[in-house]
């Protein structure tokens, strides 16, 4: 037996660790928490100050058998779960059942798993943070109190299986919100009017935006007044009446924290948030990487903070100036600021190693794993490289009475964005501003005369709110502190889960089960739906971490007054019926016109005489093509996974299917006259036909193999 035993919370950090301290040290993981509130009951003694009552987990039996054991031979017990709230309770639980002294230095926390932090953190051991602890109980017991106070009044009054729960009830509340914006946005016509033109002896022509009457802005609204204008610019001479150069810098973003990796794992790799935070585990625990073993990747990956150690941007500049050269690396390492309600409990996320570049170890990762390292990796590096410069001109032209302004850059010195760039949520959304990316402007000096080309009008109009993605919500949720880094990925999961939002096309758009329900929430649990109440109970719980509150205190003022609520609500809220959506499909087996249901993986049709006729089938969705073999309808299915695909309705009999969609367009083969499916060679878009035995195809293949 070791003399010492370190217990870690997962198992892929065992061969990690182990390897790091070597002989002496056992490693075991006690695989997340062994004790909880219970499932079958509240677990909080409410009469009793809100007194939480903690059981053995169930199928945890061996594991704490197991580091009982253990624990009972080793001359000294390190607890080395996460370091964060819900590891620390971890350690406190893990103390309660191993008999270990709270004021015994026992606990061990490290923000990156490197042979340096682990020995560093095992020569420094402390003792349990009971703030961190208090903090944890607070919350665990007013989630609690409020999922099992609300929810069995919904499953009374709704249906049953429903919940509510304080972050994830607000999340709905803002999903719902965004779309009522939606449905009562009244779009209103506008239009621009953008002038192409030339320098004499100069190329090429540019584009100059229509902007008022001398220096006042004049909004255009209809086409009549446009073509009045057009009039008057038409026979008009443009000149050049002011000129503004200069040079503006743009500095790198921040390396990543929890919120920021989540909405960019989104927009630069289509990840949800649980796929990102999964992913990103399993480079913080370790990856077997050929001559080093298993090596912790990234710093822990929940986490508010932008700051970074010093000796990680040391080796940041070095490796910078070797790759790129002096000029790319600032004069002093970059340092970024905390929002104001940061815990600011750990480090940014990056590489532990950089050393490690993510072309060097490619071949050990996944490609989800890969993408998510490089991602974490350039955005490291370029948060420490000097700021991108631009040379920028603007310019006023003059049409007569009218005013005219073009503007254009060109970047004079890269700096970070040789490596990366931020990606935008609202990329392409404005098409009034993509009218005048691009654009390039010839030396301009006042008092030059241009030539007209032409005058573009164009006609827009405004645009409702866009629903969120999951990666603009966790934007809002974080911006209204709502929520911690761990509570993101959770909360998103849990509504789609219940069924109150559904996933199109990575919008969150609410279901009518989830509108239902936070109406109810709304009119009878104010508080609990208000994001400011509920980003006030996020500080009192920061409050409660820090010392400077009593956890049972805090449960004490938020129970005096939702009692009152709860009572009122189970009084005044009747029986909700929820309206029932008809499909043209008949059952089967009965007869009867199924339903539309809402499950866990999304729509379905279901026979409304359940539980006398349980039939149940997936909802089809038509291609709009005919199948190229019996001319049968082509559907989109689904793998189990959720990879669509194409297929024959008449399937199994007819062997149709593809993984490749029907062109967008619709287009047919000029051979066979068979659909044409759409396919992508690397970015390029290529066309194919949907008939395998097409002469288009066979002569394509023989091109290729030439």
């Amino acid at each position: 037996m070791a003399d010492n035993l370190v217990i870690v919370e997962s198992p892929g950090k065992v061969k990690s660790i182990s390897k790091f301290l070597g002989k002496g040290y056992k490693v075991e993981a006690s695989v997340g928490h062994v004790r909880d509130l219970p499932k079958s009951q509240m677990g909080v003694d409410i009469d009793n100050d809100f007194e939480p009552k903690y059981i053995t987990i169930r199928g945890k039996g061996d594991v704490i058998s197991k580091l009982k054991k253990e624990a009972k031979a080793a001359k000294k017990v390190f607890l080395a779960t996460d370091p964060d709230r819900e590891g620390e309770a971890i350690s406190w639980h893990l103390a309660k059942i191993l008999n270990i002294d709270e004021k015994q230095k026992c606990r061990v926390s490290f923000n990156e798993i490197t042979q340096n932090a682990v020995k560093n953190a095992i020569k420094q051991p402390r003792t349990i943070d009971m703030g961190l602890v208090d903090a944890q109980q607070a919350r665990r017991v007013l989630d609690r109190i409020v999922g099992y106070k609300i929810s069995p009044l919904l499953w009374k009054k709704v249906r049953k299986g429903l919940s509510a729960g304080r972050v994830q009830s607000v999340a709905t509340k803002m999903i719902c919100d965004r779309e009522d914006e939606i449905e009562k946005f009244e779009s209103q016509e506008y239009w621009s009017i953008i002038a192409k033109l030339v320098k004499p002896k100069a190329s090429p022509n540019f584009g100059a935006k229509f902007y008022g009457i001398g220096k006042e802005k004049l909004e255009l609204t209809n086409e009549e007044q446009v073509n009045s204008i057009l009039e008057e610019i038409n026979k008009s001479q443009y000149i050049v009446q002011k000129v503004k150069e200069q040079e503006k810098k743009r500095a790198a973003a921040a390396p990543f924290i929890t919120s920021t990796l989540q909405q960019e794992a989104s927009r630069k790799l289509g990840y949800t948030t649980k796929r990102t935070m999964m992913v990103a585990q399993q480079l913080y625990e370790g990856i077997e990487i050929k001559g080093r073993g298993s090596v912790g990747l990234i710093t822990y990956m929940r986490t508010d903070s932008t700051r970074i150690s010093t000796d990680a941007q040391n080796e940041a500049r070095e490796y910078i100036k070797t790759k790129y050269g002096q000029d790319y690396i600032p004069e002093k390492p970059r340092e970024y600021k905390n929002k104001s309600a940061s815990q600011d409990a750990h480090e940014a996320i990056r590489p532990t190693y950089i050393d490690l570049p993510h072309e060097q170890i490619k071949e050990y990762l996944s490609p989800e794993q890969y993408k998510l390292y490089r991602l974490i990796w350039d955005r490291f590096i370029s948060s420490q490289m000097s700021s991108a410069i631009y040379d920028t001109v603007s310019a006023d032209i003059t049409a007569g009475k009218y005013l005219f302004k073009a503007n254009g850059s060109k970047v004079k010195f890269p700096g970070f964005m040789v490596l990366y760039t931020e990606g935008n949520d609202n990329e392409g959304k404005d098409e009034a501003e993509q009218d005048e990316k691009e654009n390039k402007l010839p030396q301009l000096n006042e008092g030059d005369i241009l030539e007209l080309k032409e005058n573009t009008p164009k006609q827009h109009f405004t645009q409702p709110p866009a629903r969120y993605t999951e990666a603009t919500l966790v934007r809002a949720l974080e911006e209204k502190g709502i929520g911690r880094p761990s509570t993101y990925a959770p909360t998103i999961t849990t509504i789609l889960s219940r069924g109150y939002v559904l996933k199109e096309k990575k919008l969150l758009v609410p279901t009518e089960l989830g509108k239902i329900v936070n109406d109810i929430m709304k009119n009878h649990f104010e508080n609990i739906v208000d994001t400011k109440f509920t980003a006030e109970m996020e500080s009192e719980l920061d409050s409660v971490e820090d010392g400077d509150k009593e956890w049972k205190a805090v449960m004490r003022d938020f129970y005096s007054s939702f009692a009152g609520v709860l009572k009122k609500a189970e009084e005044s809220i009747g029986d909700v019926e929820l309206p029932v959506e008809v499909s043209d499909v008949q059952c089967d087996k009965c007869g009867r016109y199924m339903v539309v249901k809402h499950g866990r993986f999304g729509k379905f049709l279901a026979c409304p005489g359940f539980p006398e006729c349980r039939n149940a089938k997936p909802i089809v969705e038509e291609a709009g093509v005919e199948c190229p073999i019996c001319k049968g309808k082509v559907l989109i299915k689904k793998t189990k996974k959720g990879r669509k695909y194409i297929g024959c309705e008449k399937n199994p009999e007819c062997p149709f299917m593809s993984w490749d969609m029907p062109s967008p367009n619709k287009e047919v083969c000029s051979v066979c006259g068979s659909f044409m499916l759409q396919k992508f060679s690397g970015k390029k878009k290529v066309l194919k036909c949907s008939n395998d035995k097409c002469t288009s195809n066979i002569e394509a293949s023989k091109d290729n193999t030439k």
